[in-house]
């Protein structure tokens, strides 16, 4: 799927203004997308410069959220009824031409997903959210994978998350 273009204004943020929760109900989205994966359906919602994926039990939200505590956790596992849930983050400041060459693998890796949404903010071509789901097998049956990419151009940053949600 190809990007679209968000009707937002990009704001100059920080990947250090992000926050993870996983007990938010939606929040307005710029962009919506549902797929279905194994007979479950997955919701990837972009947000301002941020995204919600809804898969089963699970409502995962990075964003720039009010009274939150910001930062997002190195690794994070939940387990819930039936299923097992691990989070990892990573944030990298790259140099310009880094990020510029990272920026386009990112678009072309979404492009090329059958199950993705990826959206660019207009006034910058590199400030771009994007989530990819595919499905996987597990030891104990079906899950889903998903990664996404926030990028901060203004200062060289990309975020990037795992996700991984296994039946049990």
């Amino acid at each position: 799927m190809n990007a679209v273009s968000l009707d937002a204004p990009y704001l100059d943020t920080d990947a250090d203004q992000l926050c993870f929760s996983l007990d938010l109900t939606e929040r307005p989205a710029l962009a919506e997308r549902v797929v279905s994966l194994d007979g479950l359906d997955v919701r990837l919602r972009l947000l301002g410069a941020s995204h919600q994926v809804f898969a089963g039990p699970v409502r995962e939200t990075v964003a720039c959220l009010q009274g939150a505590v910001r930062g997002l956790p190195e690794t994070r596992t939940r387990h819930l009824p039936g299923w097992v849930y691990d989070f990892g983050a990573t944030t990298r400041r790259l140099t310009p031409e880094e990020f510029s060459a990272e920026v386009a693998q990112v678009l072309g890796r979404a492009a090329a997903a059958e199950h993705s949404l990826c959206g660019v903010f207009p006034g910058s071509p590199e400030a771009v959210t994007a989530v990819v789901v595919e499905s996987v097998g597990g030891p104990y049956g079906a899950g889903l994978v998903w990664r996404t990419w926030h990028t901060y151009p203004q200062n060289g940053q990309i975020v990037s998350t795992h996700s991984r949600l296994e039946a049990r």
